[in-house]
């Protein structure tokens, strides 16, 4: 076997290093926020309204359907002659079945909100 005939050198070809601080400047939202900059009260002012459009929502939503139950009781009147045991099942609606909506609505509420902080964190620990 000549020189010439032997294979080419096997050369790695890997991903360029990362671990280099990049060019530009970088900020930190948490330095933003300890700062008390106008960006940090922009990011906060943005929790605020996101929290508070969720707030919204859910008691719209939660009273839309409240309202909702007497309108649709009134629309059907054949229900109030439906009993269960010696109670009108327009009562039960009316008084048990606002509960597990509160119930729904509060864990709605409770799990977006806690959802919208972990965000808020998260670009708050991205550096």
């Amino acid at each position: 076997m000549s020189p010439e005939d032997e294979l080419p050198r096997r050369v790695r070809v890997t991903a360029p290093r990362t671990t280099g601080r990049g060019s530009g400047a970088t900020f930190p939202v948490a330095r933003e926020l300890a700062e008390q900059s106008e960006v940090g009260r922009v990011f906060v002012a943005s929790l605020i309204r996101s929290q508070l459009r969720l707030a919204l929502v859910v008691a719209g939503g939660f009273l839309v359907i409240l309202v909702s139950i007497p309108v649709l009781l009134s629309l059907f009147p054949d229900i109030h002659g439906v009993t269960v045991l010696p109670v009108p099942v327009s009562w039960l609606l009316l008084g048990l079945g606002v509960y597990p909506l509160v119930f729904g609505c509060a864990l709605l509420y409770v799990r977006s909100a806690t959802r919208n902080e972990h965000r808020f964190q998260d670009l708050v620990d991205d550096e």
